[in-house]
């Protein structure tokens, strides 16, 4: 476990809000193809996926949508579970980490101390470009705290990438426009079998998942 000892309220909080965090990503995964074409609003706000980012761009090219709500729609959903991971960090420093990348995976103590020196070599800048860096942004979050980042600073930074993110992402749509528009209505056309396809490959992973530890 990432604490030691007792586990305290504080980390039941953290990992609560850890298992939660994956739960929800997991429960709406299947939903993004049937809402993409009909409702990319509905799905901007709950999952705050790139598809629907993009595709809000291309409707307020083609004026059926708000630019702004389309770069602003999408924060909350980004930023939802942030302060878990930075609060893990915080509180269990580097075993946060290294509870986020698993166990036993090869280079991982390199990979925990390459995490640590970007965060203190780049500090605010990681936060802040977390969402174009090469890095799991949850992984980025804990080495925040990690390292000392304060909350309010963190919480800043945080919303400030996410804006950055999603205006990237509704400027594009809203550079491609129609065309944009029509893929996501032929995603929502074939929706179900979109569902489909994902919930079978979630539960083949999870059933070699299965094997594997049996």
């Amino acid at each position: 476990m990432p604490w030691e000892g007792k586990p305290e309220r504080v980390d039941r909080v953290i990992m609560g809000g850890l298992i939660a965090s994956g739960l929800y990503a997991l429960l709406l995964l299947p939903l993004s193809p049937a809402l993409i074409g009909s409702h990319p609003l509905a799905l901007e706000m709950s999952r705050g996926s790139v598809t629907s980012i993009i595709t809000m761009g291309a409707l307020a090219r083609t004026g059926e949508a708000s630019l702004f709500v389309a770069v602003v729609a999408a924060i909350p959903a980004l930023i939802m579970f942030d302060w878990v991971f930075w609060l893990a960090g915080r509180r269990w420093g580097h075993r946060a980490v290294t509870l986020l990348l698993g166990r036993g995976k090869p280079k991982r103590d390199r990979q925990i101390r390459r995490l640590e020196g970007t965060m203190r070599r780049l500090g605010p800048a990681a936060v802040l470009f977390g969402y174009v860096l090469p890095l799991p942004t949850a992984l980025i979050d804990a080495a925040a705290g990690w390292v000392g980042m304060r909350l309010r600073t963190f919480l800043i930074l945080d919303v400030l990438g996410a804006l950055l993110w999603t205006g990237l992402l509704a400027g594009l749509g809203y550079a491609i426009g129609q065309p944009a528009v029509d893929v996501a209505h032929a995603i929502g056309r074939y929706a179900l079998w979109f569902t489909l396809a994902i919930i079978a490959f979630i539960v083949v992973k999870q059933m070699r998942a299965g094997s594997a530890a049996a």
